[in-house]
């Protein structure tokens, strides 16, 4: 990095940075035409967590898709939601509860879905299902 900024100067290296980022950071045409498409998942959707291996328990939450993105469906602090849903029906997804996390990945189809979940460092894993409980508003 010395290099460069004594070769183009602090300026010039700074704004050729702020134009990479934000040509990083623009969405082509076939990005937005896939998020257009993953509003079909938008709505209310009851998840269970079922656990397979480990001394976790099992849940049910609700949680929230809008624009394609999975956050809370309630104001629960007790745990945090945050994921994805692509066009395609693949989901990632994180919840965080009391300093723990885990991280699921799946497909919803229509009004149902389900995956696979586990825990930070492996302490446990399972499987996970989810139905649709209400269209997006």
């Amino acid at each position: 990095m010395s290099k460069l900024v004594s070769k183009f100067g602090l300026v010039t290296v700074i704004a050729i940075g702020g134009l990479v980022v934000a040509l990083s950071a623009a969405p082509s045409q076939a990005a937005q035409k896939r998020a257009a498409h993953s509003r079909a998942y938008d709505g209310l959707w009851s998840v269970s967590i079922y656990t397979s291996y480990g001394p976790c328990a099992t849940y049910r939450y609700p949680a929230r898709i809008a624009g394609g993105r999975v956050v809370q469906a309630v104001n629960d602090f007790s745990y945090q939601i945050s994921g994805a849903v692509a066009a395609s029906g693949a989901t990632a997804v994180t919840v965080a509860s009391g300093g723990q996390y885990a991280v699921g990945y799946g497909r919803l189809r229509g009004a149902s879905g389900a995956g696979r979940w586990s825990a930070a460092g492996n302490l446990c894993s399972g499987t996970w299902s989810a139905i649709r409980r209400a269209a997006a508003n």
